[in-house]
């Protein structure tokens, strides 16, 4: 049975960038820009607090789990923060471990943190189906993968790559599995909740090749067309064809990326001529397929 989870995730094909070991002690504070990447931390010791532009302080503890998969300015801190404007203290005293603020004070957080990239070609529209922010506490599971994902990264043994890469996508299903239900925000992982939409999300992950419409979808959905619009609208985040045609986009963006042939992309992902399949692609996309493969060939 298709999983549409595991499909983005695995179509954004996530990679390590960097692993770190970062401890703290006395008055710290530490900034991040749009311009930076994924981002992942584990809280091993101690307590901090991490406060995303327009969100409040999030308290992290021992145990603490926290993933941004989208790319927003946040900064993290000891419990009481320097003045704004402070100069951040940082010291690498080995590879890949930093020592923030005071370092005559006494060691009071111990963290693991992580940055990612994605490879997809097609990151925005899949990075938007997961929640801006995940927080799991207390699931040492996620610890263990972080910490592997760190000892691998140190080491120099033979497929690192490959084992980093699966072991990022473990991480990434797992913490999205534990924060999956009707109280996510909206988006793919609350609407697999929905026992209505979720066999309706399945097939159109299994099947982009089929023929949809809106009415087709609310008849196989047992709803009336306003009904389920609404329902899809609501739990998704997105319109039901905007979300179809959306991955039917991303899918053919991969299949680019892997050189299939644009008239074989195009019945792939449900167009019945190539020239319709451009016009799609153009519109949503902003070139023609033909343009796009350049670009992809060119770097």
């Amino acid at each position: 049975m298709t999983d549409p989870v595991a499909e983005v995730v695995s179509l954004l094909k996530p990679r390590p960038t960097i692993s770190k070991l970062v401890t703290g002690g006395g008055r710290w504070l530490v900034e991040r820009t749009e311009l930076g990447n994924p981002f992942y931390c584990a809280v091993v010791e101690g307590r901090c607090l991490m406060t995303i532009a327009g969100r409040a302080p999030l308290m992290l503890a021992a145990g603490d789990f926290v993933m941004v998969p989208r790319i927003f300015s946040f900064t993290m801190s000891s419990i009481e923060p320097p003045p704004r404007g402070a100069l951040a203290q940082r010291l690498e005293t080995s590879p890949g471990v930093f020592r923030l603020g005071e370092q005559e004070a006494p060691e009071e957080i111990k963290a693991l943190v992580g940055h990612c990239g994605f490879g997809s070609a097609d990151r925005t529209l899949l990075v938007s189906l997961l929640p801006e922010v995940v927080h799991v506490q207390g699931e040492e599971r996620l610890m263990t993968l972080v910490r592997m994902i760190d000892q691998e990264t140190r080491a120099d043994r033979a497929a690192r790559e490959m084992v980093l890469h699966r072991l990022l996508e473990v991480l990434f299903i797992d913490a999205l599995r534990l924060v999956a239900g009707a109280k996510a925000p909206p988006g793919l992982l609350r609407g697999m909740a929905d026992p209505l939409l979720a066999p309706i999300l399945r097939r159109i992950h299994a099947d982009p090749g089929r023929t949809m419409t809106v009415e087709m979808l609310a008849r196989d959905a047992a709803m009336s067309r306003s009904t389920f619009f609404e329902r899809f609208r609501k739990e998704v985040g997105v319109a039901p064809m905007e979300y179809a045609t959306g991955w039917r986009m991303a899918l053919a963006k991969d299949l680019i990326h892997a050189d299939v042939a644009i008239a074989e992309i195009a019945q792939r992902v449900g167009y019945r001529s190539t020239s319709a399949f451009s016009v799609a692609f153009n519109r949503h996309v902003g070139m023609p397929p033909g343009a796009f493969s350049r670009a992809v060939a060119a770097g």
